[in-house]
This record gives structure tokens, sequence and C-alpha cells, in this order.
């Protein structure tokens, strides 16, 4: 896959939008003191490029009540169920985040829920799917880093 050569311009431009995908483009040329047109034609290259993949919006789910984070462990029965047991988490919407990997589990998961006793129910669904032999669960106490910036800012400095 060929690497995309981006430029302090671009960078910032980047450093903007992580912080807010919905900040205007009129502002994010005023701040770094070019035109719109050019933050328009950097924006749509680094989409064209893959650079930018749509735009996210961040939700507080603190405060809509899920503020209990557990972190499942899978264990397959075969690897060769791993495509089934994802479509089928991708049925429970509390796993916000599953990852296919290697090492302890098959795959690793992210829940969110409201306490322990929805949590609860949300594992046991997670067991129940086909495929699934037995889950590990982890309790966060606290989510201390959820950063979308460092990792940009140490790829810059590498450049």
């Amino acid at each position: 896959m060929k690497k995309y050569m981006l430029d302090e311009i671009d960078h910032q431009i980047l450093d903007i939008l992580i912080e807010n995908a919905r900040t205007p483009f009129t502002d994010i040329a005023k701040k770094l003191l070019v035109s719109a047109g050019t933050i328009h034609v950097r924006v749509k290259k680094m989409e064209d490029e893959g650079v930018i993949q749509g735009s996210t919006l961040t939700i507080n789910y603190e405060k809509m009540g899920y503020s209990f984070i557990a972190h499942v462990g899978i264990y397959l029965e075969k690897t060769s169920t791993t495509k089934q047991v994802i479509e089928a988490l991708r049925e429970i919407p509390n796993v916000t985040v599953a990852d296919v990997i290697a090492g302890k589990y098959n795959i690793f998961c992210k829940v969110r829920a409201k306490g322990t006793v929805d949590a609860k129910e949300v594992i046991y669904k997670i067991d129940e799917i086909a495929g699934v032999s037995r889950t590990e669960t982890m309790i966060a106490l606290e989510e201390s880093i959820n950063d979308k910036k460092r990792l940009m800012h140490a790829i810059f400095k590498e450049l």
C-alpha cells in the first residue's frame, strides 16, 4: 500500500478535525491563515487518498447512563468460526469494540453497560453465541487514555 505524504498544513488540518470533525473549513482557514478553498482541496485529497475516512461523533456514554465498561476475552471452539462469531457480536449493541487477536483469546471485546446486572446479561448473550467456548471478563475501573491525536503527532515527528 502506497504511503500518502502529508505536510505541516495537512497535519494541522487533521489536528483540528480530530478535535471536532464539524469545524467549518472557513474557521480552519482563518486559524491556519490560508484560504477556505485550500482547506477544501486538501481535505478532499486526503479523503480521496483514504487518509480521512468519514467523520465521527464522540458519544459520552456516561452521560447516557452507560458508565460500566468491561473487556471480554472470547475463546472460540474453532478459529474457523471467527467470522460467524464477529457477525453475531455485531448484533449485540453493547459490544462497542471487537478485535480478532493472536494470543490468549481469539477475540477481545469492549462492552458498555448500565451496571453489573446489565453487563452480566450482555456477557451471557456472548456466551450463547455458537462457536464461543468460554469468556473471561475484566472490569475497567477507569478509562485513562482514549486519545485520537497522540499517534498522529508521533507519526508526524517521524517524517
